[in-house]
Order: structure tokens, then C-alpha cells, then sequence
């Protein structure tokens, strides 16, 4: 593939972000991959540069395009902003939080491991609903946060993660849930659930699980589970949980999906006690960038760039120190590009 008709939003990040990046850019390019990237600020860059972390030209960018490829982001403290990835969810309604993990190393506790997690990405506790009430004489005397849940919500993240296993071929969808104790806000989204479920009867199969029993059963055997849809906390920590059974964040990439736009990241954060030192693992940007390619109707390249890393983790000769090798950042990437060429 030579070329694609599409234009994207580039975010270099901050810490380690520009050095995955630019490893990232170059393995796409070996690819034959070629994009117009409208580059922006977010983050601390963008402080530095802007005077804010969330600047307007990156949203409008974003908004025109529809697509970006974003490095890790630090939010300042003092800003107002609680998260720029969470300003970013919000801005552009990124509803579903896709965080896929398949074995790769070999010599693994688990080889059986491919698993896609659909987080709902704008609701729960993480809305922002928290307050402070202050007692005499005790000013923060009781924290309050509250979790909203709309059946809105619920069915919209449901069912995409139904849609997304009709299209990728993948067996059976698992609703994970805590309406035994939740019985409003986690019960509403299990009653969702099994409604949404009943129009992909005998196309996708579909279970229950509550979320400490999840928890336990992915390390015990992670072999039953294909796709698994849950809230946004259940989904925050299960997706680290099952990122952890194949290597870590390191090789754990994300799709933030709306119906306006799409972000694609790695997710773990920006490492700044590493930053500069050419050490930090890209391939989860690598592996972020195949989702954006299958996003943009373009799933042979990704479909070979996906390829090309996991047979260079494989191989075990050009390895990232946080899997135990001393290869630096771009000669992993140089690694790949080989692959390629």
C-alpha cells in the first residue's frame, strides 16, 4: 500500500511520548504507509507552548479529522483540567474504550490469551460528580463521589461491543457487572445487557459475570473470556488486569471510539523518569496504530505492521528492557521496519 487517502491528528505526547512516536512513524513508514498528519499540542507540551494543556487548534483538529494517533499525555496539576484524555473522551463523546491483549511472549504463564475488553468510556464514578461536605470543625469530614448510568449509555457501549465481535469474527460476549451489590447503577446496565443481547441470539453468545469473580477467573484460566463489556472504573482496572496476563502496558494498545471521532494511544502513561534515554517500548503505539489503520478501512497494513512486531517480540533477539531485553526505543523499531522492507 502506498498511500491513504486519509488525514489524521498527530499528538507526540510528553515524556516518552515523542521518542514512541517517532519509532511508531517510522515502522508505518517502512510499511509503505503514508498519511498527512496535521501534528498538535497536548499535555505539557502544550502548556509550555500554548499556555494551556487541551489547546482549541487540537480539538478543531481533531474534529476535522476525525482521527488521531496520540502519544502518552502528563495533565498538569492546577489546570482545571482533571485528565486531558478524560477532557478529550468528553469533548468527543469517545463512548468505547477498545483495549485489546493476545499472548505474544513466548515462555508466558498464559499462551491462550486474546482477549478485546469494551470499556464504557464517559459514565460511572469517573463523570466528575464529587463533593466535599464539611462537619464543625472537621472541613472534609465526608467525600462524596456519584456514579451516573444512563440507559443511553449502557446500550450504545453494549452494543458496539456485540457489533464489534460480529465483525472480528469473535465467539461470545461476556457482561461483567456488580448488580448484586450495585443493584441501580451496575443493575442497570446488566438489565441493558440482556435486552441488547436477545437481537444477536444465535450469532454471538453471551454470559454474565460479576466483576470480583472476573477478576479472579482471568488469572486463574483467562481462556473462557473473547470479548468482555463492562463500566468505566470495572473497565479501567480489568483492562490492566488482562494487559498484565500478556506482558504488561508495554504491549497494550487503545482505541477511544465515538460516533464523531476516534483516538488511538498507548495507554500506559508518559514515564518522564525515562524519558530522553531511548529505553521505552513502542509497541503498544505500534499496536495502536494497526487499530487506527483498521478504523480507516486499511486492514492489510495493519494486518503487516501488527505482524512485524509481534514476530520481532517473538524472535526475542531485539527486546525493550521492560521484557527483559537491552535494545533501545528505535532499534526495536529499526527491528520491524526490517520486517518490512
Amino acid at each position: 500500500m502506498a498511500s491513504l487517502s486519509a488525514r489524521a491528528t498527530l499528538i507526540r505526547g510528553d515524556g516518552i511520548g515523542p521518542e514512541i512516536m517517532d519509532a511508531t512513524l517510522s515502522v508505518l513508514q517502512a510499511a509503505g504507509v503514508r498519511m498527512e498528519w496535521d501534528e498538535q499540542l497536548a499535555g505539557v507540551a502544550a502548556v509550555e507552548e500554548a499556555g494551556t494543556p487541551l489547546p482549541d487548534a487540537t480539538v478543531e483538529s481533531i474534529r476535522h479529522t476525525g482521527v488521531a494517533l496520540k502519544g502518552p499525555l502528563t495533565t498538569p496539576v492546577g489546570t482545571g483540567f482533571r485528565s486531558v484524555n478524560v477532557a478529550l473522551r468528553k469533548e468527543f463523546d469517545l463512548f468505547a474504550n477498545v483495549r485489546p491483549a493476545k499472548s505474544i511472549l513466548p515462555g508466558s504463564r498464559y499462551d491462550n490469551v486474546d482477549i478485546v475488553l469494551v470499556r464504557e468510556n464517559t459514565e460511572g464514578l469517573y463523570f466528575g460528580f464529587e463533593t466535599i461536605i464539611p462537619l464543625p470543625g472537621e472541613p472534609k469530614a465526608v467525600a462524596e463521589s456519584v456514579a451516573i448510568v444512563t440507559r443511553r449509555g449502557c446500550e450504545r457501549v453494549i452494543r458496539y461491543a456485540f457489533e464489534y465481535a460480529l465483525a472480528n469474527g469473535r465467539r461470545k460476549v461476556t457482561i461483567c457487572h456488580k448488580a448484586n451489590i450495585l443493584k441501580a447503577v451496575s443493575g442497570l446496565f446488566l438489565e441493558v445487557g440482556r435486552e441488547v443481547s436477545r437481537a444477536y441470539e444465535g450469532r454471538v453468545a453471551v454470559d454474565e459475570i460479576i466483576v470480583d469473580a472476573a477478576a479472579m477467573k482471568l488469572v486463574m484460566d483467562p481462556s473462557p473470556f473473547d470479548v468482555i463489556v463492562t463500566t468505566n472504573m470495572f473497565g479501567d482496572i480489568l483492562s490492566d488486569e488482562i494487559a498484565g496476563l500478556v506482558g504488561g502496558l508495554g504491549l497494550a494498545p487503545g482505541a477511544n471510539v465515538g460516533e464523531r471521532a476516534a483516538i488511538f494511544e498507548a495507554v500506559h502513561g508518559s514515564a518522564p523518569d525515562i524519558a530522553g534515554l531511548s529505553v521505552a517500548n513502542p509497541a503498544a503505539l505500534m499496536f495502536a496504530a494497526c487499530l487506527m489503520l483498521e478504523h480507516l478501512k486499511e486492514p492489510a497494513a495493519a494486518k503487516r505492521v501488527r505482524r512485524a512486531v509481534e514476530e520481532t517480540l517473538r524472535e526475542r533477539k531485539v527486546r525493550t528492557r521492560d521484557l527483559g531485553g537491552h535494545a533501545s526505543t528505535q532499534a526495536f523499531a529499526d527491528a520491524v521496519s526490517q520486517r518490512l522492507s
